[in-house]
């Protein structure tokens, strides 16, 4: 017993430094979203910055957490576990430069392409509204390059255990965004000129921001890949197998960001405020999903590609840390998704109910949350499937089943925002709650089509329904104490709401999962008593 708890242990060091350093960098941004919502409440100006700031986002997401993952990770870390150091730093070298070079290209016809890209980010959006997300958009982008350049410093740092930095780095951005808020915010958000004005100044801050982010990881990448050596040339066999994995993984990856950002396209067609109001929700969802299932996924990829032996001894090594990371997923994911539902109003109201930033916003920000709960536990748990294929050194699996997951998301997502609300009678500002829930049926398909392929590939590896029915029931009962303490306190005091209700439901579901003997909760009471010095 002691050993297993001790391969758990060292299988979930890495992901709990990469989960603290996301913790660190989602609060920063949870406190930039609260300024935003607080100075630009739901307004044209909050949409069209919500629209602008979307492309750096994906694009951040696509070459971070996919690209560079996926294809540069499993090579430069096998050839760390291998000892052949110089040719990793000539691989990182050569990659890094490529990127830049790419990055360049990309900052450039982004600037020139930003009047006529908008139809493709916000068809809604016309006149002032649309002319001010041009701006936004040209002014963001020459940050883009700088973000695909902090995730290949992220994808060096990962393969040399670095993992803390590489996922606090995002604290910097949010830092100076947060600066320039708390500064020109009071003095320019009262009028309507104002709100255009401080938007502008935000998205100019994001591209000082990313400067930081980036400046912050380079002396450290410096220090642990000494023998690094910039070379655009297409030089050896490990590069091109690099680039040639990049191409399936950049479409694999790209469609699931296509799928977040087809969401913010049909929300612009729902009404002002619906892609300002998806954009705080997303936000709030990516706390649980890069919390839980980015760290975890991020973690055990470069372990997974160095796993060695017989296909058979790498198969049963696979099979033991995707089932591990299965667990450990679920039982941070399943409370997760029954808060956005049963407390959604008290997440909402703790974090954005200030200024601009209404009761009624309130409500509208919960239907969209309880809408995203709907697939959080499948698009979390199918991060970690994708990452298995990759440290195979498969990209085109996933690949198909990503073009599903976004041929659905599109097609469901366009009935559920607009048909849906007109055909039961509801408010058409609901279809964004429809939209996030359809891109949740997506997210299940495309689990369970990553998860029956695995088990074809290396065997069955994941959980048992016996294993997940216990968390859902115990999230359920934990919430009970929450909305009593929510029926005594009232909605007119949020913030006191949320710091009682929300630690009461996380306690009592983590001491049902510790008194039910669920293995995830003794782990994760061992880690703190060993925090503490208990242990």
């Amino acid at each position: 017993m002691s050993g297993a708890r001790g391969t758990r242990g060292r299988r979930g060091g890495g992901a709990a430094l990469i989960a603290a350093g996301i913790l660190l960098s989602r609060i920063f941004g949870l406190v930039r979203t609260r300024l935003l919502g607080h100075f630009l409440g739901t307004g044209d100006a909050s949409d069209a910055l919500a629209a602008a700031i979307k492309i750096p986002n994906v694009l951040q997401n696509l070459f971070g957490e996919g690209v560079l993952s996926a294809s540069f990770i499993p090579v430069y870390a096998r050839l760390l576990a291998d000892g052949d150091e110089d040719e990793a730093g000539r691989v990182a070298g050569a990659i890094g430069a490529l990127l830049a070079l790419t990055s360049a290209v990309l900052v450039l016809l982004g600037i020139l392409l930003a009047p006529m890209a908008i139809p493709l980010i916000a068809p809604g959006f016309s006149g002032e509204k649309r002319q001010l997300t041009v701006l936004l958009v040209q002014v963001m982008f020459p940050g883009v390059g700088l973000l695909a350049l902090s995730a290949w410093a992220l994808g060096v740092l990962n393969s040399h255990g670095r993992f803390f930095l590489s996922y606090a780095s995002p604290v910097a951005m949010n830092v100076v965004m947060i600066i320039a808020l708390l500064h020109f915010g009071p003095g320019l958000y009262q009028t309507e000129p104002g709100q255009v004005q401080l938007s502008t100044l935000i998205a100019w801050a994001s591209v000082v921001g990313s400067v930081a982010q980036f400046a912050v990881q380079l002396p450290t990448v410096w220090h642990v890949e000494r023998r690094l050596r910039f070379d655009v040339a297409m030089r050896g066999a490990n590069v091109r197998t690099v680039a040639t994995n990049f191409v399936p993984v950049f479409i694999g990856r790209g469609v699931v960001q296509v799928s977040a950002y087809a969401d913010s396209v049909i929300a612009s067609l729902v009404g002002s405020g619906a892609v300002a109001i998806l954009g705080f929700a997303q936000v709030i969802t990516m706390l649980p999903v890069s919390l839980f299932g980015m760290s975890v996924s991020a973690a055990e990829l470069p372990a997974m590609s160095r796993e060695t032996g017989d296909d058979d001894a790498i198969a049963a090594a696979l099979r033991g840390r995707l089932r591990d990371g299965l667990s450990r997923i679920a039982f941070y994911v399943i409370p997760s998704a029954v808060a956005f539902v049963a407390l959604g109003d008290i997440i909402a109201a703790a974090l954005m109910q200030t200024g601009k930033f209404a009761r009624t916003d309130v409500v509208w920000l919960w239907g969209v949350l309880a809408g995203s709960a709907v697939g959080l536990l499948a698009g979390t748990l199918g991060r970690l499937y994708s990452s298995t294929w990759y440290a195979l050194r498969d990209t085109k699996t996933p690949l198909r089943f990503a073009l599903v997951r976004v041929a659905l998301t599109i097609s469901l997502g366009l009935v559920a925002a607009l048909r849906l609300p007109a055909w039961i009678g509801i408010d058409a500002r609901w279809g964004v709650a429809g939209l996030t829930a359809s891109a949740g049926i997506a997210a299940w398909v495309e689990f369970l089509l990553l998860r029956r392929s695995i088990a074809r590939r290396i065997g069955d590896a994941g959980f048992e329904l016996r294993e997940v029915v216990p968390l859902w029931f115990f999230a359920l009962i934990a919430a009970l104490p929450a909305w009593g303490v929510k029926l005594a306190i009232g909605p007119d005091r949020p913030l006191l709401l949320g710091l009682i209700a929300l630690p009461l439901y996380g306690g009592a579901y983590y001491a049902a999962a510790v008194a039910a003997g669920v293995a995830e909760a003794r782990a994760a009471s061992g880690r703190v008593a060993r925090l503490l010095g208990l242990d």
